[in-house]
């Protein structure tokens, strides 16, 4: 692959909402985590983890979503139905938490990017590999009842729900982005 090449795979690259059957394999996913474990991190500390959710998995990560938005109060069944069906949108869901080291050169929000990274090398690799995803958040990822779910402490986050399956539908190509509007050069 030359250059070229490679820079017009990584701009084809573009968020699925809609995600269909068949996910990734135990082992493309195991391939795209290596991948995503090469992201810049500053002395290894390799803050952060992968946990994947399948079939009952994607249910019960519903009910804690579920419980989640009735912790904060919301009593209208529609939207806590809608939160419980929210993890079906796609066969499996790659969730990045975070796995914060205490380390005196490298702060907590420096662990964050590193994560951050990681997971955009996961999307890269799952792409790659002919599957499609999209990188979700949202209000509820980091309520108690969600946190549980991952056995995550208070200091610890869900950096994000990373849907993945074969894509359900085409996207338009994306609009050219004027680079000079996000970049300028100094010295």
């Amino acid at each position: 692959m030359n250059t070229q090449q490679i820079f017009d795979f990584i701009t084809s690259r573009r968020s699925m909402g809609r995600l269909l059957s068949p996910a990734p394999t135990h082992t493309q996913v195991r391939d795209a985590v290596k991948i995503a474990l090469t992201a810049p991190d500053h002395k290894m500390l390799r803050p952060y983890r992968f946990v994947v959710l399948e079939n009952q998995a994607l249910d019960d990560l519903g009910l804690a979503l579920y419980q989640a938005l009735l912790d904060k109060g919301e009593t209208d069944q529609t939207a806590l139905d809608k939160a419980k069906m929210l993890p079906k949108r796609a066969p499996m869901i790659i969730t990045c938490v975070t796995d914060y080291k205490n380390h005196p050169k490298v702060p907590k929000f420096e662990q964050l990017l590193s994560a951050g990274a990681g997971v955009q090398n996961l999307l890269l690799a799952l792409e790659a590999q002919g599957f499609a995803s999209v990188w979700r958040s949202g209000d509820l990822m980091n309520e108690v009842a969600v946190k549980n779910f991952f056995n995550l402490n208070e200091q610890n986050d869900v950096v994000g729900f990373i849907y993945v399956g074969t894509k359900g539908a085409e996207l338009p190509e994306r609009k050219p982005i004027n680079v000079d509007d996000f970049v300028s050069f100094q010295g």
